[in-house]
């Protein structure tokens, strides 16, 4: 496995998995709220971001990781290879660049929690809504140090 920075021929791949990922994970978006996130996503945010990315042994990329500041602004990989370490590499790699690091994680998806939490994040927010103001409440977690439980569920 290895971590990589992104490149604007990589933002595709990076598409895909996000797409796959809340496919598996985000079952309680509305269809319209799914499509309008997906157009930002695909035509803002991914071609403005500054990617991180995971590959395995033979390059194919299996996960992404965008920071902003302290944030971790993303962080996604692809469900066919969840539970194999990608999404703590990736944590990893985003402690190396602030290691204080904050997220705010979908309190609806129910993977996302736990992932952070057993990667050594707590709690120090919440909100009602996401940052346009749908109704998919967030929480807010912060690195508190030790990587916890790395044999839980992968993201």
């Amino acid at each position: 496995m290895k971590i990589r920075r992104g490149s604007p021929a990589d933002v595709p791949r990076a598409l895909e998995i996000w797409r796959a990922a809340v496919d598996a994970t985000h079952g309680f978006l509305t269809p319209e709220d799914r499509l309008e996130i997906d157009r930002m996503v695909a035509e803002q945010f991914l071609p403005r971001a500054e990617l991180w990315l995971a590959e395995d042994g033979d390059g194919h990329v299996r996960g992404f990781l965008v920071m902003e500041g302290e944030e971790i602004d993303a962080l996604f990989v692809d469900p066919a290879v969840h539970g194999k370490g990608y999404g703590t590499a990736l944590v990893e790699h985003a402690l190396t660049l602030s290691p204080h690091a904050t997220v705010e994680a979908s309190e609806q998806a129910s993977n996302a929690l736990p992932f952070y939490e057993a990667r050594g994040f707590v709690r120090i927010g919440r909100s009602e809504t996401d940052p346009q103001g749908r109704p998919y409440p967030l929480v807010r977690l912060r690195y508190a140090g030790g990587m916890g439980n790395r044999s839980s569920e992968e993201c």
